[in-house]
């Protein structure tokens, strides 16, 4: 029970808008300042079993839904602490756990009236709203909007009808450069490696793009072996040979060139190689006005066929346009010694980038941070199809329908105050929102406040949660602030299961004997 307690106690004032930041200071002395819950729980040094095992689950189910983990911590520890108060009025541990798991499977069952589905009249502004309620709990406020109009753009670009969105389609890339209000969604690509040779071509429009997977570097044989001459002039006859299969990979691009972009026209070509490309091939490729760009990383070969069309060669028989991808500029950024090229105006993109900015690297980590939980909220929005309320709404008026559901005929009398304290434990998050809203005695005042909301408004649509920034009570869905559905359902399960089992331990015991050896 003390460890479940004294995590709460560490990360409770993280949560919400209002929450404070905490320091992560490692063994090296390199400093951390971050209030993802995520991120505090996995670089913590956890000792406690009890504490760590809350911490595992935590950060698993953060990994999969990229929220709740401070809640989530929150409510398995107010569950713990009024379970250590149920067992010193006497009622059994087994009890406890059969009205826990009986309270969650109700709750989970209220959850599904609580939902406000996805139309496609108000899906973008729902998309919106759920984006911005997740980075105002990670970043500065200043940020929220730019960036949530960006991370939803870029789930809306890389979706597919009927198909999972797979968000390693958005490539996330930082430039330590301006202020972190400038980053942007970007629907095409930024690489983070420019042109090898200088006379290539800066900036471009109008491109057809060649993505490859083939090498234009020369490369030695595999197995050891001797060439042998006598004249200079068959020395000259063999570094020609060598270099002979290379060279006519290179012509074979700059015939497609000369054919697809005739002199005289405004049309480009790109070449983006995942292999090496040589200082004598990037001469050709120079000398002829093609751009030429090396070692792009493969999950970018796959990102752009999906941004600019197109497909990915292995070979260069048969070299025709078809296989070629098109967009409308592409351009170089130098930035110090540091080369980025972007490629911009795609005709259908499938991908983007999401160009984070900012003038050090605590910021940049910040919003990246910010950046992993809001693609997952979105994306989470839209495979549920349907949002729920925030700023404490579903937890309140679960503890008031768990209160009426207790006295029910449905539940035995000895599970009674046992649903009941399941209710109490959901009301942790609303407790923790209302301290950091309110300040004294204001606190609890302002949370009974909101069960009295509920419970007049019990079996009605309505909906109430707290306004932080006025400390009072509020229409959440109108003050924009809603959650995810599937969030909120992990919630209800991982505080049962992981409170339950903790539960039934009356002995924690140090492994490592001979049986465990043997």
């Amino acid at each position: 029970m003390s460890g479940a307690k004294g995590l709460m106690n560490v990360l409770r004032t993280n949560l919400g808008p209002m929450g404070t930041m905490k320091m992560l200071v490692g063994g090296a002395g390199q400093i951390k300042m971050t209030k993802d819950g995520s991120v505090l729980l996995g670089e913590m040094q956890i000792q406690h079993p009890t504490a760590a095992l809350i911490a595992r689950a935590a950060t698993a189910m953060d990994d999969e839904t990229g929220d709740g983990t401070t809640s989530t911590v929150i409510m398995i520890g107010e569950a713990l602490a009024h379970a250590d108060e149920l067992m010193a009025e006497g009622i059994h541990p087994r009890t406890i756990a059969e009205g826990f798991d009986k309270a969650a499977t109700e709750a989970i069952k209220f959850l599904d009236t609580r939902k406000l589905p996805l139309t496609p009249e108000n899906e973008r502004e729902m998309l919106d709203t759920i984006a911005k309620s997740s980075l105002s709990t990670k970043i500065q406020a200043e940020l929220v909007d730019n960036l949530a109009a960006g991370l939803v753009d870029a789930i809306l670009t890389i979706r597919k009808p009927d198909e999972q969105i797979d968000l390693h389609m958005v490539e996330v890339m930082h430039m330590k450069h301006k202020l972190g209000s400038e980053t942007q969604f970007i629907p095409g690509l930024v690489l983070d490696h420019g042109g090898r040779h200088p006379e290539m071509p800066k900036y471009i429009e109008n491109c057809y793009i060649l993505a490859c997977n083939v090498s234009l570097e020369y490369e030695k044989s595999e197995l050891n072996s001797g060439f042998y001459y006598k004249t200079a002039e068959q020395k000259e006859k063999m570094a020609n040979a060598e270099r002979k299969t290379v060279d006519d990979r290179c012509h074979a691009i700059v015939e497609l060139k000369n054919k697809i972009c005739p002199e005289g026209s405004d049309k480009h070509l790109v070449v983006i190689n995942q292999k090496g490309i040589d200082p004598l091939s990037l001469d050709i490729l120079a000398r002829n006005g093609i751009l030429g760009l090396r070692r792009a990383k493969r999950r970018n070969m796959e990102r752009i066929a999906l941004c600019c069309g197109g497909e990915c060669v292995n070979h260069f028989d048969d070299l025709n346009e078809s296989v070629l991808g098109y967009a409308g500029k592409v351009h170089e950024h130098v930035l110090g010694e540091e080369k980025y090229t972007f490629i911009e105006d795609p005709k259908t993109p499938m991908s983007g980038t999401i160009l984070i900015k900012g003038p050090n690297e605590h910021t940049i980590a910040q919003i990246k941070e910010a950046v992993r939980d809001g693609l997952r909220a979105v994306r989470n929005a839209i495979e549920d199809g349907c949002v729920v309320a925030g700023a404490g709404d579903f937890e309140s008026a679960a503890k008031v329908h768990l209160d009426h559901f207790a006295d029910s005929s449905e539940v035995k009398n000895q599970l009674t105050p046992c649903i009941k304290a399941f209710g109490d434990a959901l009301m942790g998050v609303p407790k923790v929102l209302a301290e950091s809203a309110a300040e004294g005695g204001a606190a609890p005042a302002l949370r009974h406040t909101l069960l009295r909301h509920q419970r007049e408004a019990y079996g009605t649509e309505s909906r109430f949660g707290l306004d932080l920034d006025a400390g009072c009570v509020t229409d959440p869905v109108a003050a924009g602030v809603v959650d995810n559905f599937r969030v909120k359902r992990q919630q209800l399960e991982a505080t049962a299961v992981i409170a339950t089992q903790l539960l039934l331990i009356d002995e924690v015991i140090k492994a490592g004997g001979r049986g465990a050896k043997e």
